[in-house]
C-alpha cells in the first residue's frame, strides 16, 4: 500500500450515511430464473422504492440490456438517470464503488477556472475494491468491473485499494468509527493472509477510519457471512441500533445478544434495540432469509425501512422515527425483494454530493 496515493493521505474519508448525497446508484432486478420465479413481484416492490427514493434525490439506475431499460423506464418515474452496463447482480452496496469526500482545499487540488474566479475543486472521489461474490459462491466478474463503470460515467479519479471489500461489511458514523464482524471480514475466502490490523490499516488509509469496533457473527441464512447492514446501523455519530432477537430458541438470539454486549461495553454510544421480524420466512425447507429492520437506507429527507407483512414491521417504524428527526421514516415492502438475500442497503450505493474530482487513475 502506496500511502503517498491512499485517500487518508490526501485527506479524503468517507462521510456518514446521512450526509447530503448528490445521488444514489442501484441496479434493476433481471433474470427470471435468477429470482426463482418471483422477478414480477419483485420488480413491483422494486419499483415503489426506486420512485419513493427518487422524490428525495437523483437515481443513477444502471440496467442490464435492452428488456430490463424497456421494463424499468415502464415503471418509473422520470428522475431516474439509465446507465446500460452488463452486470452480475443488483447489489450496488457491495460491487459499486464507495465514495470518499475531501472538503475543498488549495493544498490538495488545483484551482478550478471560471467567471467567479478561482475555485478548489473537486470533493468526491470513488474507490474500486475487489468483489468476488461473497467468497466465491456467486459469479462476480461484471460485477467486480462496477466500479470502474461508475467512474467511466462520472468522470472521476479513482483510488485503487486492491482488497476484497464490500460496502455492506463496513457501517460508518463519519467521525472515524467503523462497525463490522468477524465472521466477514475475517473469511478466509476473501482476503487469506490479512489480520485484524491489516484489514484496519486498509479502513484508515482508504476510507479515513481511526476506529473499528468488531462484532461477532451475523443472521441465519445469511450468505455475505454476517454484514453489518443487517444487523447494527449508526443514526448519528453516538446512537446505534441493533437487532435483537428474544426468543432464546431461535438461532439468532445468541449472536445478536453478544453483539449488544460488545456495543453496550464500548461507552460514549447510546444503544437502542431494534426487534427483528417476528415471523420467519423460509426460501426452501433449509434456508431461513435474514429478515432485518437494519437494513434501511438513508436518503435525502427520508429513511427507507424494509417491511414484510409481519406484526413487528410498524413497532420497528416506531423505533426508528425518532432516530431521523427532520427525515420521512417510510416503510416499504421488501418481501420478495428479501428472497435474494437483502433489502434497500443493499441495492443502493450513496453519491455524497460534492463536485467529482477527475483526472487520471491512482
Amino acid at each position: 500500500m502506496e500511502k503517498t496515493l491512499t485517500p487518508r493521505a490526501l485527506g479524503f474519508a468517507m462521510p456518514a450515511e446521512w450526509a447530503p448525497h448528490a445521488a444514489t446508484w442501484t441496479a434493476w432486478p433481471y433474470d427470471d430464473e435468477k429470482w426463482l420465479g418471483y422477478l414480477e413481484p419483485v420488480r413491483q416492490e422494486f419499483a415503489a422504492f426506486v420512485n419513493t427514493l427518487a422524490r428525495f434525490e437523483p437515481v443513477h439506475l444502471v440496467v442490464n440490456d435492452e428488456e430490463s431499460e424497456r421494463d424499468a423506464k415502464a415503471r418509473l418515474s422520470s428522475q431516474v438517470r439509465f446507465h446500460r452496463i452488463p452486470h452480475d447482480d443488483l447489489w450496488l452496496r457491495d460491487s459499486g464503488a464507495i465514495f470518499v469526500t475531501h472538503p475543498p482545499s488549495p493544498d490538495h487540488f488545483p484551482p478550478q477556472g471560471g467567471k467567479g474566479g478561482a475555485v478548489h475543486l473537486p470533493s468526491v472521489a470513488p474507490i474500486n475494491w475487489e468483489f468476488n461474490g461473497w467468497g466465491g459462491k456467486y459469479a462476480a466478474q461484471q460485477d467486480n468491473q462496477m466500479p470502474l463503470h461508475m467512474a467511466r460515467i462520472l468522470g472521476a479519479h479513482l483510488f485503487h485499494a486492491g482488497i476484497v471489500m464490500e460496502g455492506g461489511s463496513l457501517e460508518i458514523n463519519g467521525e472515524g468509527v467503523c462497525l463490522t464482524t468477524r465472521q466477514c471480514l475475517l473469511s478466509p475466502e476473501r482476503n487469506p493472509g490479512l489480520n485484524e490490523e491489516e484489514l484496519e490499516g486498509y479502513l484508515h488509509q482508504f476510507l479515513g477510519i481511526d476506529n473499528v469496533v468488531w462484532l461477532g457473527d451475523g443472521l441465519e441464512g445469511d450468505h455475505t457471512d454476517g454484514h453489518i447492514d443487517t444487523l447494527t446501523r449508526f443514526t448519528s455519530p453516538h446512537t446505534i441500533v441493533t437487532a435483537v432477537c428474544p426468543d432464546p430458541d431461535d438461532p439468532n438470539h445468541r449472536p445478536l445478544q453478544e453483539n449488544l454486549e460488545i456495543l453496550r461495553s464500548l461507552g460514549g454510544f447510546r444503544i437502542v434495540e431494534l426487534p427483528l421480524p417476528k415471523n420467519p420466512l423460509w426460501l426452501d425447507s433449509e434456508t431461513r432469509l435474514p429478515l432485518t429492520y437494519a437494513n434501511f437506507y438513508i436518503a435525502n429527507g427520508a429513511v427507507l425501512v424494509p417491511i414484510y407483512g409481519d406484526p413487528h414491521d410498524e413497532q420497528a417504524l416506531e423505533i426508528l422515527r425518532p432516530l431521523f428527526p427532520g427525515r420521512e421514516v417510510i416503510g416499504l415492502k421488501s418481501r420478495y425483494l428479501i428472497t435474494g438475500g437483502g433489502s434497500f442497503h443493499c441495492v443502493t450505493q450513496q453519491q455524497p454530493a460534492g463536485a467529482i474530482w477527475p483526472g487520471t487513475e491512482r
